[in-house]
């Protein structure tokens, strides 16, 4: 006759309950949007606390904690805008803070952690590869460190050949010194798409320089390029037969030449008479300035021309442009060029009666025209809710309607173009301004997916209702 089981004693732990319970470690809980987010928001924190520190302020200056906090998140999101004079208001440590903030922020927090754990020769685990997959929009996580290397190393030799470039200019200008780092500086800042200058108008005083203008502009196409397009387009080059150009390459290559023509053609013409922008310049002159406008509109920030001086109607296709942005898995913000014209050429597919958006004779997948229109849609609602609450927040009769909603679209496409605007605003703008710095550079879906709890997937899939009307 079996005997029951005996019941442990009082006070003694089952098996099950002895084994103690393994905890992942933090990291491997945070998923890759949770982990971009927290970690532009840690680094934001930590370099303005430095920015505040008396000791990286210029003689006879001093800058607050918001003041800092401002420029930090400026750097760090590689937008451009300030509330202080960089050049100024720190000495040369705080400028190379804001240095390094800008090169984390271009290339991403996460591709810098990568490296440092490559080089110590720790092992990067698959979780790790996700996120960098996510962080530098790459299609696949398998090939995703050597990529890393090559981002790298791609990035300063194009930093390290524009800042040689740059110093022939910069160091009779400025002498040896201080003419290799503003060379350094400012390549840094171009090819990263953040804006800052180490002059106190900006480039304005290199509007008919074609060295500095075209080496700034060159540098602002290869950073908002993007990092996979770029590798792309100098694999197929070597060897064209092996390596076929991607067809987001080709599209996000065409929607670059097609944003800079309509950019370069829209400057010229709006602005050719205007004596306060490009009337007082030659032909020559006119053409470099809006060739360079164009560009840097493109989320680089750097500015040959007075933005406070423009017309309307350039500050409208100013707009659109700072909205669309750069290409995606680069240096840029805004919605980004593919994002655009999903969103365009599934319109333009519905009203002529197309039942799928094509492209170089491929289909484009409907979950990417629903991610697309997605992204859109958050961004446009993001930047209408920040413009109200500045418009709420405004107390300055100065600021125009159209300077403030231009300063929120700047903000969000990580631009940093100011119609003259951003010294003006009151405490709780700079906040609101921030805050769009912040939710821009690392993308309004991203931040939304990160911090929403819920599960992927639906677990029930309803009837399809089709009596719904639209339009």
């Amino acid at each position: 006759m079996s005997r029951p089981p005996t019941p442990p004693a009082s006070g003694a732990r089952s098996a099950d309950a002895a084994t103690p319970r393994v905890r992942k470690p933090l990291f491997s809980r945070i998923s890759p949007p949770q982990l971009i987010a927290l970690s532009f928001a840690l680094a934001i924190l930590t370099g303005g606390v430095l920015l505040s520190l008396p000791f990286t302020h210029g003689a006879g200056r001093q800058v607050n904690f918001l003041q800092a906090l401002f420029t930090a998140t400026s750097a760090l999101c590689v937008t451009g805008l300030n509330v202080v004079d960089p050049s100024r208001d720190f000495n040369r440590l705080g400028q190379v803070i804001i240095m390094l903030l800008i090169q984390m922020g271009g290339l991403g927090i996460i591709t810098f952690g990568t490296v440092f754990a490559l080089i110590t020769r720790r092992r990067v685990n698959y979780s790790d590869r996700i996120r960098l997959a996510q962080q530098v929009s790459a299609f696949s996580a398998g090939d995703v460190v050597p990529l890393i290397r090559n981002i790298f190393l791609y990035t300063f030799v194009l930093e390290l050949a524009g800042a040689a470039l740059l110093a022939f200019r910069f160091v009779p200008l400025e002498g040896w010194g201080r003419g290799l780092f503003y060379a350094v500086f400012h390549s840094i800042s171009a090819f990263n798409n953040s804006g800052f200058a180490l002059y106190s108008d900006n480039l304005m005083g290199f509007v008919n320089d074609p060295l500095v203008s075209l080496v700034i502009a060159l540098l602002i196409i290869l950073g908002g390029m993007g990092f996979l397009v770029q590798l792309n387009v100098v694999a197929h080059l070597l060897n064209p037969r092996r390596n076929r150009l991607l067809v987001h390459s080709k599209l996000v290559l065409t929607m670059m030449a097609a944003l800079l023509l309509i950019g370069t053609v829209t400057y010229l013409g709006l602005e050719w008479n205007n004596p306060r922008t490009l009337a007082p310049l030659p032909f020559g002159d006119k053409l470099l300035a809006s060739f360079f406008q164009s560009v840097t509109t493109r989320t680089a920030g750097f500015n040959t021309i007075d933005y406070g001086a423009i017309r309307l109607g350039t500050a409208f296709i100013t707009i659109i442009l700072m909205f669309i942005g750069a290409n995606p898995g680069s240096t840029g913000g805004g919605i980004k060029t593919s994002t655009f014209y999903v969103m365009m050429a599934s319109a333009w597919s519905m009203v002529r009666g197309h039942r799928d958006t094509t492209l170089f004779e491929r289909r484009i997948d409907q979950d990417t025209v629903l991610r697309a229109m997605t992204v859109g849609l958050l961004s446009i609602g993001l930047v209408n809710t920040m413009f109200i609450l500045l418009l709420l927040m405004n107390s300055n009769p100065n600021i125009l309607f159209v300077q403030l909603f231009f300063e929120a679209v700047s903000a969000f496409g990580t631009v940093g173009l100011s119609m003259n605007t951003t010294p003006l605003l009151n405490a709780d703008q700079q906040i609101v301004i921030i805050l769009l710095m912040y939710l821009g550079r690392i993308g309004p879906l991203t931040f939304a997916v990160a911090f929403n709890n819920r599960e992927p997937g639906d677990p029930v899939r309803y009837p399809a209702e089709k009596d719904i009307i639209i339009g």
